[in-house]
């Protein structure tokens, strides 16, 4: 049976194959019997040195945390965020503790840390961090979490760790502290055509979704950005209101394309088509959703490419986390405050009538190809402009090409219910990324538009991420 404790009451899914296969239980002991395959050394690991399997294993523990938590992907960025720069900054400071603090390495997430004696068991370090920012974070998953860290690093906490993971957890909370994670902000519709609209009585009832998701989130203090907007996009074709865009050459090509293409029983969109709209969706509660995906597909490249130091796979995880972290605050920036909160295409294509637009016709019976377990019709309760995929997305190929150089063969995977077992081979990280981004037009529930300017604003933010954090330095 899946090891279920805690599971976030509005989660009522059964739990992946993918995360049955990453925890299971003893019928009457309770006991962790296996771990995350992708960790590469033993469950329980020796204290001291900082390992590849660590990262590998906290990032298993953290997709399962999103299967179990659910909600919106900018949420979930944030704790990943927290989690991977923490791991990167416990095995840093014991690098650097190594050098006598002095030297060329790399710079730590939030500024340099205070400096301290030599630590030598940054592996169990980075496990008390991982373990204590994800409770911080998700407090409705603390029992699993804490067994997940007795599973891989034991019930021996030697001193030094305990002391280095206080400095990285404390210096995490206080950067965090008080960001407007934990703000509450009322959604006000305006009802004018061409307004952000719930899609039927509400965007996803089999995943309790009622209304607007964190309408607040682009107010969220930035991880690496300057300010909220600073990778802000013009609205599309530069419109200044709803009439100028829903009357433009631009509106009418991108809803006469979702239109046809994206339709649930669409006769012009091919099987590929469909494959590439289920391969990218993981909107449902119980998957690991767009963020955990990316993080799934930067373990699959940082192993095909054969990073061997858990100081250099660690700060991969870090950069390209930061860099999602971003993408959902800059996504929800552009959803939720400007001057165009974007109804989705099925509002739009059901509701033609009203836009003033003689190239558009209303379809009443249109429904989008997005559907969850039960094949109920829905798309995602927040505006369509910017796709948060394609930010995401771009985002997280920002970031790796940077890294290796973007023409990496590479074949990723999924977990969507719709797409189970299918694997997809890209050429290059953009490649990927765009690919993700022209996968909503498919599925019905973005316009081409959408995702443009989320690959603009994505690929923007990983740049400056990878060419501004974590970089070399010299003390």
């Amino acid at each position: 049976m899946p090891f279920d404790t805690e599971r976030s009451s509005d989660v009522r899914t059964p739990m992946p194959r993918a995360a049955v296969t990453f925890l299971a239980t003893v019928a009457l002991a309770g006991a962790l019997t296996a771990f995350p395959s992708h960790a590469t050394t033993d469950p329980v690991v020796s204290p001291k040195a900082a390992t590849t399997g660590t990262v590998y294993y906290w990032n298993d523990v953290l997709l399962e945390v999103f299967r179990r938590a659910g909600g919106g992907p900018a949420p979930l960025a944030r704790g990943a965020a927290m989690m991977h720069a923490g791991i990167f900054n416990a095995f840093n400071s014991a690098a650097w503790s190594r050098r006598g603090w002095a030297g060329t390495g790399y710079a730590w997430y939030g500024g340099t840390p205070q400096r301290a004696g030599l630590f030598q068991n940054e592996d169990i370090a980075a496990g008390l961090v991982a373990r204590d920012l994800l409770t911080d974070v998700f407090p409705a998953q603390r029992g699993f979490v804490a067994q997940a860290f007795t599973a891989r690093h034991g019930t021996t906490t030697p001193s030094d760790a305990v002391e280095l993971a206080g400095r990285v957890v404390s210096q995490m909370r206080g950067l965090r502290a008080g960001d407007g994670s934990a703000n509450i902000t009322q959604y006000q519709f305006s009802g004018e055509p061409g307004a952000w609209q719930l899609t039927g009585s509400s965007c996803g009832a089999s995943d309790g979704v009622t209304g607007p998701v964190d309408p607040g989130w682009g107010a969220v203090r930035p991880f690496t950005m300057t300010s909220n907007t600073q990778f802000r996009q013009p609205p599309p074709g530069g419109a200044t209101s709803y009439q100028a865009l829903l009357t433009s050459a631009l509106y009418t090509a991108a809803f006469n394309e979702v239109k046809a293409l994206g339709r649930f029983n669409s006769t012009t969109r091919t099987a590929a088509q469909t494959q590439i709209a289920w391969f990218w969706a993981n909107d449902l509660n119980g998957t690991y959703k767009p963020p955990g995906q990316l993080l799934e597909h930067t373990r699959i490249v940082a192993q095909q490419r054969g990073l061997a130091s858990g100081l250099d796979v660690a700060r991969l995880f870090a950069r390209a986390s930061l860099a999602l972290a971003d993408a959902g605050i800059a996504a929800w920036d552009m959803k939720y405050r400007t001057s165009i909160d974007l109804w989705r295409p099925q509002t739009a294509i059901q509701q033609a009538q009203n836009d003033n637009n003689p190239n558009t016709v209303t379809d009443f019976t249109w429904l989008p190809l997005s559907a969850d377990r039960s094949e109920v019709r829905f798309s995602p309760c927040f505006p369509a402009w910017v796709s948060g995929h394609a930010t995401f997305g771009a985002a997280w190929a920002g970031v790796l090409r940077r890294e290796f150089g973007d023409n990496v063969t590479m074949t990723l995977t999924t977990e969507d219910p719709h797409a189970v077992g299918v694997r997809r081979t890209f050429s290059s990280f953009t490649q990927a990324a765009r690919e993700n981004a022209r996968s909503r037009i498919y599925l019905g529930v973005h316009y081409q538009f959408d995702a443009d300017g989320g690959l603009a604003a994505g690929f923007a933010l990983g740049d400056q991420v990878h060419r501004n954090f974590l970089g070399t330095l010299t003390l």
